[in-house]
């Protein structure tokens, strides 16, 4: 019972700091200035909210796929296996991987600029 009465207690406290900020806020009306982003005090010349390509989204995800592949080999050769072998195993198998999704993306036509 002591719980739920603090948290009554507690809300009722928030409720009223929202309201009190609420009305005693300056707030002015909004106009266009105050809604345009800041470009060093000039007004901007084109609209900030330019559409994302998806495609260079993409490409960018997949060249981030590809650099932590590669980065994930080379400890693998730093930290020197006991055997080469085992070594050469792995690495040959990730680059393989990686070479399947390549060829995997490059035939889904993700790697193309144009369509």
């Amino acid at each position: 019972m002591k719980i739920a009465l603090t948290m009554l207690i507690m809300l009722m406290m928030i409720n009223v700091v929202f309201l009190l900020t609420t009305v005693l806020s300056k707030k002015m009306k909004s106009s266009r200035e105050k809604n345009t982003p800041f470009e060093c005090g000039f007004s901007n010349l084109s609209s900030a909210r330019k559409p994302f390509s998806t495609h260079f989204f993409l490409v960018a995800t997949l060249f981030l796929i590809f650099d932590i592949e590669i980065s994930i080999i080379m400890p693998i050769y730093n930290t020197k296996m006991s055997n080469q072998m085992e070594w050469l195993i792995s690495s040959t198998t990730t680059i393989l991987i990686l070479i399947i999704g390549l060829i995997h993306e490059w035939n889904q036509g993700m790697l193309e600029w144009s369509k």
